[in-house]
């Protein structure tokens, strides 16, 4: 890359013009912006090679998972349960479908980024104007800036004449800023590049002239193309476990097929009733409900967020939430309001806070120490010129603030209607006569307005402007010459407010004796000081403290000055003792190991590029850390591609920002984020007691077999009756566990590792030693049964009810692994009571219809053997029930210990 598009901000003007061979007058001619063209390529974002769409399809299906699962369905409709194995590959199909989806969202944003650029460019060529196609824009070309235009190439400004740029989705940067074209030291970051225009920002106001120095691909945006399309989310925390698990199956599978064959084959029985028997335990061991399962769950968690104001773009998205250990967070509009607000007053003898916050009127102006009252005169007459001298409108329509103008004359409107003084009743009553426009060299607007049969000039600026011209002070006794001593008090006031990270304004007026008076400006009267900022979200602080007691840390990345920063992380309590501020000019120094090294550190980055938030991205991630990224940018959009998870803003966020994410919330607010991760944990919750409700499940039924086979039995169930158990008994009560309300102490847990297991050690004991009792139960019936002189069938008959009932009662232990079964609420999943009834009377009807007498295998059953099986059945849930109470018992260490262990929890 040549030194134009490298350091253009840093380089003289005269030789700029000489590097790109151009005329900073008459621009390039025709002719040599023709062979430009030809030699650069056009002026747009290129995107990659295009994947096949069967290549894309095909890698859905790389999961072990999936082809158990498709296996399954197979040999069960070879069985003739056709239902039950054509939804085993409906589900597989439509993960398969969301997958695929997922593959095409990096594409979408590279494709969004290419919409960024402007349609047409105003140019100079051959010293005549044109209105060009941007993609024939090249560098050495003469761009003509105006307010509205979007800026069609990165270029170097030649002039400029109040000249602002909106470059929020770029650089981060919340205010609108003003451009001058003098030549900037070589290590200027980004967002303080004043003399440099971007692709893709838009110009609020003024204008200007510049010279294209990079185009296309060579753009900052370009760059940020580049780094989209190398940015890569990997599998999901969800996706890892639920393959390893597979794993797990697939080889069990395996074993008990070899086990149950040959032990029946070296005792003579049937061959082909032996192979149906050995498939239909290993049907039987995989949770064909566990896909529905995930999904219902994730689906049911998708709903309940868009109630919480998170949109989720991807379901294994929701669950990835409930493992973050990191949320990398933007700062403007996610933990501020998003709007700059009137915080302080400070007059030459008093001090105020304003309340309320955004662009609502709801508030108070209360000086220290007060709960309300109402504003003293002085504090008035500073907010009437702070309405009068000032260009920006703010109405009420259809309920809503409808604003326009610079978005801190916005906020001083705001403020003066707290005070009772609105635009359109001050218009009215004092006339506009003249107004004398803010310039970078003045520091000052000044509006001149009729008053009271005078006229007065009503004055606003930086502080050192307009304390420079003033030589008396308003006070609450009256109007005083301003000393010494009342001068070095305001100039402190002015130093606290900005050393709290406030934007500082003066206020000043004039009674005038003619209008034309040359000097306006001068001999005013003081009335006081205005401290503005984009404050922190009234709920932010809260949600952040949540995210600490959840071991989830919380890292500020923004665009900002560094003491902005500072002042927001301190206040809303994400920068603590101890914990480091990084500027994005030191960040840039840092090799990638000593960025590793120190990620952990520091809480805090200021003044970032989009490169910088992406390896910051990568650097928690390679410290093996679950990482959320939040932006709304287009500088966003890499880190959000890259991060665990990425979540944009959606009113606020680009449109590139939200094709890179995997979620978008939609208030804009970081309390949606913290709600959603409770969500998110909630979902883990649910989807592990469910896999461990149909594995124990399972496990019942292939010991119950297994010992059976071993001790010389008859088979106890029938290959049909596996089935039947697995649809009914397993995957109706699983999916509604499955929907199971979050418990109220998910977030006092700490983030699950990714490399915990969604079943641990504890979790398998429970299910071997579930799945054993249920079994004994179930054997010992039919072994009573058979005893007892009754047929195969009788005794079949007997644990097939009793194995089903047991399994149905066991759900509502299942909901809750420490808290007991009238504690967790019988109705308060009506769900699974709705299923539980129904599938009661479904397994009663088996028994008596003659047709499904004749498919299972069963006989009509009398009301005692009903109740008799029903009381059996009971045994696993009474025990189970008796097991979480004796834990209660155990010394606190050890109960802290075994719930996380329950959990998989740890912190690093």
């Amino acid at each position: 890359m040549s030194m134009p598009e490298q350091e253009s901000w840093a380089t003289s003007l005269p030789g700029l013009v000489r590097e790109l061979a151009t005329d900073p007058q008459r621009g390039l001619s025709p002719e040599e912006a023709a062979r430009r063209l030809v030699a650069e390529g056009p002026n747009e974002l290129q995107r990659g090679a295009e994947v096949a769409a069967l290549a894309i399809l095909a890698q859905q299906f790389r999961s072990l998972v999936v082809w158990l699962l498709i296996a399954a369905a197979l040999v069960s409709m070879a069985l003739g349960e056709v239902v039950d194995g054509a939804a085993i590959l409906a589900i597989v199909l439509l993960n398969a479908g969301l997958g695929f989806f997922q593959e095409f969202r990096a594409e979408r944003a590279v494709a969004a980024l290419a919409r960024l650029s402007a349609p047409r460019a105003r140019l100079v060529r051959g010293g005549q104007p044109v209105l060009a196609p941007a993609r024939e824009v090249v560098r050495g070309d003469l761009l003509i800036l105006d307010a509205g235009d979007l800026v069609a190439a990165d270029a170097r400004l030649l002039d400029a004449a109040e000249l602002r740029l909106n470059e929020a989705s770029l650089t981060g940067e919340s205010e609108p800023v003003e451009k001058h074209p003098v030549a900037l030291p070589v290590d200027t970051p980004l967002a303080d590049r004043r003399n440099q225009v971007f692709l893709g920002t838009a110009v609020a106001s003024g204008s200007g002239r510049a010279l294209v120095v990079a185009t296309g691909m060579h753009t900052e945006v370009g760059g940020i193309a580049r780094l989209l399309a190398s940015a890569t989310s990997g599998e999901t925390p969800l996706q890892r476990r639920l393959d390893r698990v597979a794993r797990r199956l697939l080889w069990a599978c395996l074993a008990i097929v070899l086990v149950v064959f040959a032990l029946g084959w070296l005792r003579g029985n049937d061959a082909f009733e032996l192979f149906l028997s050995a498939v239909s335990l290993a049907v039987a061991a995989v949770p064909e409900g566990l896909p529905a399962v995930v999904t219902v769950a994730l689906a049911l968690g998708v709903e309940r967020m868009v109630r919480r104001h998170a949109l989720v773009r991807s379901l294994p998205s929701v669950e990835t939430l409930g493992s973050t250990q990191v949320i990398c967070t933007d700062k403007t509009g996610t933990l501020t309001v998003g709007s700059m607000t009137l915080r302080r007053l400070v007059t030459p003898d008093s001090a105020f806070r304003v309340t309320g916050e955004g662009l609502a009127p709801e508030g108070a102006i209360l000086g220290e120490g007060e709960e309300d009252g109402a504003a003293p005169k002085e504090v008035q007459d500073l907010l009437r010129v702070a309405a009068g001298c000032n260009d920006a409108e703010l109405a009420a329509e259809a309920g809503k603030t409808v604003v326009a103008g610079d978005p801190t004359e916005v906020a001083l409107l705001v403020a003066a209607a707290k005070a009772g003084i609105r635009r359109e009743a001050l218009e009215a009553e004092e006339p506009r006569l003249r107004t004398l426009p803010f310039d970078s060299d003045r520091k000052r607007m000044t509006v001149v307005r009729e008053r009271e049969g005078s006229a007065y000039a009503y004055v606003k600026g930086a502080p050192e402007a307009i304390l420079a011209r003033s030589t008396r002070v308003r006070t609450r006794t009256g109007d005083l010459p301003l000393d010494t001593l009342s001068r070095a008090r305001l100039e402190q006031a002015i130093a606290h407010l900005a050393a709290d990270a406030l934007r500082v304004l003066a206020f000043a007026e004039r009674r005038l004796e003619r209008v034309e008076d040359g000097a306006i400006e001068e001999d005013l009267t003081f009335l006081g000081l205005a401290g503005l900022q984009d404050p922190p979200r009234a709920e932010a602080r809260d949600a952040v403290a949540r995210c600490r007691r959840a071991g989830i840390r919380i890292v500020m990345i923004t665009g900002d000055h560094p003491n902005t920063a500072r002042a927001i992380a301190a206040e809303l309590g994400i920068l603590a003792a101890g914990d480091e501020l990084l500027g994005g000019g030191e960040l840039a120094k840092l090799a990638e190991e000593e960025l590793r090294g120190r990620v952990e550190r520091v809480r805090v980055y200021a003044r970032v590029t989009a490169e910088d938030k992406l390896r910051i991205v990568r650097a928690w991630k390679a410290r093996g850390f679950v990482v959320a990224m939040t932006g709304d940018g287009v500088n966003d959009a890499p880190a959000l591609r890259e991060a665990s998870i990425g979540i944009a803003m959606g009113i606020t966020g680009t449109e590139v920002a939200k094709e890179a994410s995997d979620m978008v919330i939609t208030d804009d607010n970081f309390a949606s984020i913290v709600a959603a991760v409770e969500e998110g944990r909630g979902i883990f919750d649910n989807v592990a007691k469910t896999l461990s409700y149909l594995l124990a499940g399972n496990a019942g039924e292939l010991l119950l077999v297994l010992v059976a086979t071993l001790l010389g039995y008859p088979l106890p169930l029938l290959p049909i009756q596996l089935l039947w158990i697995n649809l009914v008994t397993d995957g109706l009560p699983a999916l509604a566990l499955a929907t199971d309300p979050i418990d109220a102490d998910v977030l006092a847990r700490p983030p699950r590792l990714p490399a915990a297991e969604l079943l641990d050690r504890r979790r398998l004991a429970g299910i071997a030693f579930t799945g054993s009792l249920t079994a004994a139960v179930a054997f010992g019936v039919f072994a009573f049964e058979l005893a007892g002189g009754g047929d195969v069938a009788a005794a079949r008959n007997a644990a097939f009810s009793t194995l089903v009932f047991a399994e149905l009662l066991r759900a509502f232990g299942a909901r809750s692994d420490t808290k007991l079964v009238h504690e967790v609420g019988l109705f308060t999943n009506l769900r699974l009571f709705a299923i539980v009834a129904v599938s009661f009377a479904l397994q009663i009807w088996i028994h008596h219809s003659p047709l499904l007498e004749r498919l299972f295998g069963t006989q009509p059953i009398t009301l005692v053997q009903c109740a008799t099986w029903i009381a059996l059945g009971t045994v696993p849930l009474l025990v189970l029930e008796l097991g979480k109470w004796a834990r209660r018992r155990l010394p606190h260490r050890e109960r802290r210990a075994a719930a996380s262990a329950a959990d998989g929890t740890t912190s690093h």
